[in-house]
């Protein structure tokens, strides 16, 4: 079966379930969650605040409990960036998205870049079971040079998946062009496409760009309108 003709409940199983709204509620999260539960996502994407809540919420379904570091901009020191990994994983997080520091991406500086995913990565690989961890790279913002370094970076220090955008930026979210750039550079790593996917046809065509993860806040929607 080809990315185009897969149905709805196998779209589901791609999709990061995100509300990062800094306005959520409880009765938000619950919906996120109970959505999740309905309809079988991958996962949900919340923030670290919300993180009691949803493992409560999905403590007897398969549905994955993902958050976020250094969100959304990447910018904080990197014992900030361990710290907030540390405790999310401490209070059931079973997925990592961090924002990758774009000033350090911007000029290089491949060893800072490095010494601040490896502090994110050492408490999830030191979890039992392991949490995943996904590299936000911003890569509407990125020249393609750096775009192929940080996906060297990745796989050299064994994330397990690149991701595209945190949704946020203004210069953009995922583009095919990106996530197939990615799939090209991943090595082991898996690529997860994020920012601005709002339909099935949107979301099948990142699959089939070479995307594993699709993380959206319109889930439900491109799973009830998939024809």
């Amino acid at each position: 079966m080809t990315s185009s003709s897969l149905t709805a409940a196998q779209l589901a199983a791609y999709i990061d379930h995100t509300l990062l709204a800094p306005h959520a509620v409880p009765a938000d999260i619950e919906r996120l969650c109970q959505e999740a539960i309905q309809y079988n996502f991958a996962a949900v994407c919340i923030h670290p605040c919300h993180l009691p809540q949803a493992v409560q919420l999905l403590q007897k379904h398969p549905t994955r409990i993902g958050t976020v570091v250094g969100f959304p901009f990447g910018t904080n020191t990197t014992e900030i960036k361990a710290a907030e990994a540390r405790q999310a994983i401490d209070q059931g997080a079973q997925e990592i998205d961090m924002v990758v520091n774009l000033s350090a991406a911007l000029t290089n500086n491949q060893q800072y870049l490095a010494r601040d995913i490896s502090a994110v990565l050492a408490p999830c690989r030191a979890a039992n079971p392991t949490v995943t961890l996904k590299i936000i790279l911003e890569t509407a913002v990125l020249p393609t040079d750096v775009k192929i370094m940080l996906c060297k970076l990745g796989a050299d220090l064994a994330v397990d998946y690149l991701k595209t955008s945190t949704g946020l930026h203004p210069a953009g979210g995922a583009t095919l062009e990106d996530v197939a750039l990615l799939y090209q550079h991943r090595g082991s790593c898996k690529v997860k496409a994020a920012g601005g996917i709002r339909t099935a046809d949107q979301a099948r065509a990142m699959i089939q760009a070479g995307a594993s993860r699709i993380g959206t806040s319109a889930g439900v929607t491109i799973v009830t309108t998939c024809n």
